[in-house]
């Protein structure tokens, strides 16, 4: 029994060998039919070298192309979007354009009625010719005043030195008079005596009585010139006085002018706004362009600030692409562009003008909160502009809103 299990492997090990050492042969051939097949056909194995050649070609090519390529279908035409209103309100009396017309800038679109802004300049116009004519009598009266107070000045003081001069003169005279009644009262006396003596006649008395009153009302007159010419006095010093506030009189009026120069310009400024707002009623347009979305007709009351219409610049368009956070290692601001309209079957070309200042989740109306606990990382999008060359789109047939693929160059 050993010896039987011991033989079987052998056995098996043998015909195992024989059997290898006959398939080896069969192998060989082959081969050498086919190394014979590539000899005998040398163009064969020439196309299948140029064809591996032009595969690897191909792919490196390809790999090369994709590499220096970004592109995005997440892209859209932007442009200036202008809302055109009223600056004032009024009624509207004609309408100069239809939907989705082109305009020049300063093209008349709406015309509201400007005659109660007419009428308002007009009289914005009156108030300043009349605070200009005030103030230039202002003006006027600062010389005026001027030559007036230096003259009633002087004639003050010399009133108040004639004045002095006369009270001197009256003084004077009371004391005259006060010596002629003493020496007539005296010659009274006498004459008094002698009449008592009868050595003088009656009449002589008489005449001597009459002097003596005389005399005594001189003397009351002298008394009252010289009050009056104290009061006179003291009147040409209150004039005196009254006459040294020349000074702060012309400063009054000078203040009197500052303040009417002051009104002119307040009335100009309103003379100006009121021309402003009649120039307002007449809306154009700011830029060249086309006009949509009209919301206003004739007849109807517009009120200051509201929106007419809308005003799309066709001549500054570009293009808004969000691209990934991953494909902007190797952009850069200048880089060529080329955009796909999906409008139109025509490519344009452009180039990376700059990038926005944060994603766009940043700048929607509610940004995500990463703060949750819930937190999922989503690669995110950052706007790109891009500009288009120019004479690119002469005809105008891109608009905003419409889809593109831009595909950047970033080598």
């Amino acid at each position: 029994m050993p010896e039987s299990i011991n033989e079987t492997p052998v056995r098996e090990c043998e015909e195992g060998t024989q059997s290898a050492h006959e398939s080896r042969p069969k192998q060989e051939v082959k081969l050498g039919k086919k190394s014979s097949y590539l000899k005998q056909h040398p163009a064969v194995r020439v196309g299948l070298i140029v064809t591996s050649a032009m595969l690897a070609i191909a792919g490196i090519y390809l790999w090369h192309y994709f590499a220096m390529r970004e592109a995005t279908d997440d892209a859209q035409i932007d442009g200036h979007i202008t809302p055109i209103g009223s600056r004032v309100g009024g009624t509207v009396l004609k309408l100069n354009f239809e939907d989705n017309q082109i305009v020049k800038a300063g093209q008349v679109l709406v015309q509201l009625d400007p005659r109660d802004y007419q009428v308002a300049a007009q009289k914005a116009a009156a108030d300043l010719a009349d605070a200009e004519a005030a103030a230039r009598a202002a003006g006027t009266n600062i010389p005026i005043m001027s030559i007036s107070t230096d003259g009633q000045l002087r004639s003050a003081q010399a009133a108040l030195t004639a004045a002095k001069r006369d009270v001197d003169a009256a003084r004077a005279r009371v004391r005259e008079s006060e010596a002629n009644y003493t020496k007539i009262n005296k010659d009274l006396e006498r004459i008094h005596q002698l009449v008592a003596k009868d050595e003088v006649s009656r009449q002589q008395y008489d005449a001597a009585v009459a002097a003596d009153a005389a005399a005594r009302a001189s003397v009351d007159s002298a008394h009252a010139n010289a009050s009056v010419a104290e009061s006179r006095v003291s009147q040409a010093e209150a004039m005196l006085s009254t006459a040294g506030t020349a000074p702060e009189q012309v400063s009054v009026t000078r203040s009197h002018l500052g303040s009417a120069e002051a009104l002119v310009q307040t009335r100009r400024a309103a003379l100006e706004q009121a021309q402003l707002n009649l120039q307002y009623t007449t809306v154009v347009a700011p830029a060249d362009g086309i006009v949509s979305k009209r919301s206003v007709e004739v007849g109807e009351v517009v009120s200051a600030g509201q929106p007419l219409a809308v005003l799309v610049d066709l001549d500054n368009i570009y293009i808004t692409a969000n691209f990934k956070e991953t494909q902007l290692k190797n952009m850069k601001v200048g880089q060529r562009v080329y955009i796909k309209v999906d409008a139109y079957d025509r490519e344009l070309k452009g180039h990376v003008n700059s990038f926005g200042g944060a994603t766009g989740a940043r700048f929607s109306l509610m940004p995500p909160e990463n703060a949750t606990g819930n937190y999922v990382k989503v690669v995110q999008r950052l706007p790109v502009k891009i500009a288009l060359e120019k004479g690119e789109d002469t005809e105008h047939k891109v608009r905003p809103g419409m889809s593109v693929v831009p595909t950047v160059l970033t080598q």
